[in-house]
């Protein structure tokens, strides 16, 4: 699962939003990090819908129409699962890091 989809899922496990507030979510628990568009947001949340990860409910918000979206179930395991795995690649790329953050030996050691 893709950074994207991770961190949508990461916002909308804490609260049910529309799109706009998913996108300033994301921006806001990456620390400016990931800041995706409503390029980005809103076919991903049509493919959580599609996959029953989500459900979206219609709302009059300051007189506007908006969808809200909140994960089901299978959207709160999907998120565990991408923890997990995304926790596992993290631990994977700090151990690259430590490696190549060594001083080299010998010139041949740091090809």
């Amino acid at each position: 699962m893709g950074l994207s989809k991770f961190f949508i899922l990461r916002v909308l496990h804490d609260a049910p939003l529309h799109g706009y507030d998913v996108a300033r979510a994301v921006e806001r628990v990456t620390g400016g990090c990931c800041s995706p568009t409503e390029g980005t947001i809103y076919p991903v949340l049509r493919e959580f819908e599609a996959g029953g990860f989500v459900t979206v409910a219609e709302e009059v918000v300051q007189g506007r129409q908006r969808r809200v979206y909140a994960l089901t179930d299978s959207g709160r395991a999907a998120f565990r699962v991408a923890l997990d795995a995304w926790m596992e690649a993290t631990a994977a790329l700090t151990d690259t890091g430590r490696a190549f953050a060594q001083p080299c030996k010998t010139p041949g050691d740091c090809t």
